[in-house]
């Protein structure tokens, strides 16, 4: 492990600690100050490196913590690019009026709020599992607020369990979160050993689904007479999402690169296919025809990728400053591996999950395979409680604005809770030859 200092009782560890949960506030009451959650974290996360570039500074230790603030700037780089590809597909495929198909293919199969609850549900789930927790969200929740337009109400709730379902799916195969991906490139745990997961974390979404199931709005959405058509080239920009996320999963599991870097090759193909469509929509004078892809990079939720930038460089820095690690071992020297690993994953509701298991790994606490299984668990499913403790709930706040909010989703905040100890305890209990 790197060399760091102990920041923890410096005027330079007190000081960020108190800039880092004022920023927390203002995103807490976002809808009241009407301030961008990205705004106070931004500030928070350059006064947090200040603070601790001045501490190292003054040990002569400048050196160190440059390589340090470069490693939070690689893993941010990492998840922009990601988030950046991720998003430019969903509103490419908004743009060519995918979602507009299929919520006339939803209302016209007759589907209740009720039942499109547990169908969006159940999709994010599973489909998280195959790609990611945040593509999922980000596809899912555009369905919801395209189906459940007439009802805000139903958006809110079918967000939260969007949100609950994506964590879940991802919880149980390597590449479904980024917390799954470190605890395997460390071998703690192998490819086919995530899938020992799966009940725990199906029990994590349905605990609270089937709470949330009996306040949903016993109605339809309203119906649409008209026909509703597809853009050209919309099977095509199907295809190649789909293409770009085997092509990411293929860069990780392959040939150990970073994911982003598949992504940004998947970026690539719906450049040339935007240029495709163009040339062809000038050629036939077919204006629907015409695609641009870099209006669709525009249209980015650029809220979500700063507030990812003050989010991840402001934890950064607390694990720089030396209070992530010695939480971690005060944890795990006190309390016991499971009773930890419990309190770490709830914590992942509030700060980044990926540091958390930074920490852990770095720490590598000697734990039974049982354990390590655990924390795999309660990190990718623990930021569920909260909207702003994962990924997919972020960008849903971005994607939902107005219906889905942090204050909407605290709400059944209880439920996800019940949840969560309900899946520790199915792993407890499925899983028990593993401790």
């Amino acid at each position: 492990m790197h060399e760091t200092l102990d920041l923890t009782a410096h005027w330079a560890g007190y000081l960020s600690l108190g800039i880092f949960f004022t920023a927390y506030v203002l995103v807490i009451f976002e809808e009241a100050t009407h301030m961008r959650k990205s705004k106070p974290v931004m500030i928070a996360a350059g006064l947090i490196w200040a603070l601790i570039g001045v501490a190292y500074a003054q040990q002569g230790m400048s050196e160190l913590v440059h390589e340090r603030a470069l490693e939070v700037i690689e893993e941010y780089g990492e998840l922009f690019l990601f988030l950046l590809v991720a998003i430019t597909y969903v509103n490419t495929l908004e743009e060519r009026r995918v979602f507009d198909v299929l919520r006339a293919r939803l209302v016209q199969l007759g589907l209740s709020y009720r039942q499109l609850f547990w169908l969006t549900g159940a999709l994010a789930f599973f489909l998280s599992g195959l790609l990611d927790n945040l593509t999922t969200a980000l596809v899912m929740g555009a369905v919801v607020v395209a189906v459940g337009s007439g009802s805000p109400r139903f958006v809110a709730m079918a967000c939260v369990s969007i949100v609950v379902a994506a964590n879940a799916g991802g919880a149980f195969t390597p590449f479904g979160d980024i917390t799954t991906l470190m605890v395997w490139q460390k071998g703690k745990v192998q490819f086919i050993e995530f899938f020992a997961l799966f009940l725990p974390s199906l029990v994590n979404w349905l605990v609270p689904a089937c709470i949330m199931y009996l306040a949903l709005p016993d109605a339809k959405p309203a119906a649409h007479t008209h026909e509703v058509k597809t853009k050209p080239g919309a099977r095509g920009v199907i295809v190649l999402f789909l293409l770009t996320i085997v092509t990411a999963v293929s860069f990780k599991n392959f040939l150990m690169l970073p994911p982003a870097m598949g992504m940004m090759l998947g970026l690539g193909y719906l450049q040339v296919w935007s240029y495709v469509l163009t040339r062809r929509g000038g050629r036939y004078n077919d204006g629907d025809m015409v695609l641009d892809s870099f209006h669709q990079v525009q249209r980015v939720e650029w809220d979500t990728l700063f507030f990812f930038f003050g989010i991840l460089f402001a934890v950064g820095g607390l694990g720089v400053l030396g209070y992530l690690i010695n939480a971690s071992a005060l944890l795990y020297d006190g309390l016991g591996s499971t009773v930890a690993n419990t309190i770490l994953g709830a914590l992942s509701a509030i700060v980044d999950n990926i540091p958390l298991m930074f920490a852990v790994l770095k720490m590598d606490p000697v734990m039974s395979h049982g354990e390590w299984l655990l924390i795999t668990l309660t990190c990718g499913v623990g930021g569920s409680m909260l909207s702003i403790g994962s990924a997919a709930g972020v960008a849903l706040m971005g994607q939902a604005k107005g219906a889905y909010t942090f204050s909407s989703h605290l709400k059944w905040t209880w439920a996800i809770a019940l949840g969560y100890f309900a899946s520790i305890g199915t792993h407890l209990v499925v899983n028990a030859q593993h401790f």
